[in-house]
This record gives C-alpha cells, structure tokens and sequence, in this order.
C-alpha cells in the first residue's frame, strides 16, 4: 500500500502547507503587488522571474526560495528583515 493511505489527511496537510511566519510575509507580498496595482506577470517580469513562479509563491503551495524572495521584495521596493532570535 502508498505510504499515503496510512497517513491522516490533517497529517499531509500539515507537511504540506507553507510554515505560518513564511505566509505572512507572502500575504504581505500579495498586499503590497495589489497596492502597486500590478499584475503577478508584471511583478514577474520586474523581478526577472515567471509568472508561474509567482503564481506558486502567492498560493503558498511551496515555500519560496529565499533570493526568490529577494527578488520579489525588491521589484515591489521593499525590504526583508530577518532577526535571529
């Protein structure tokens, strides 16, 4: 039998959502894209990355990269804090 069938679908869901502090700063991203008025391929293009990536990022269906990250912030004229601790 798939290893899937004996886990919980809570279970899966929980390995398989982005981590919440991750999702903040997407919902921040998104907030601030919308703001700008821009679209996710004109964010794309500005932050020299493809829509798809962007789309990925916004659905929170895999946790970004973090110069993906970089890219994205910057393109919006951002910043990116990270505090240890």
């Amino acid at each position: 039998m798939p290893l899937k069938r004996f886990m919980s679908k809570a279970f899966l869901l929980e390995v398989l959502s982005v981590p919440e502090q991750c999702a903040k700063i997407i919902d921040t991203l998104i907030e601030k894209r919308k703001e700008l008025g821009l679209t996710q391929k004109e964010l794309a293009d500005a932050s020299h990355l493809t829509q798809s990536v962007i789309a990925r990022m916004e659905s929170k269906k895999a946790v970004p990269q973090l110069d993906t990250l970089l890219k994205v912030v910057d393109a919006l004229g951002c910043d990116l804090e990270i505090k240890a601790v």
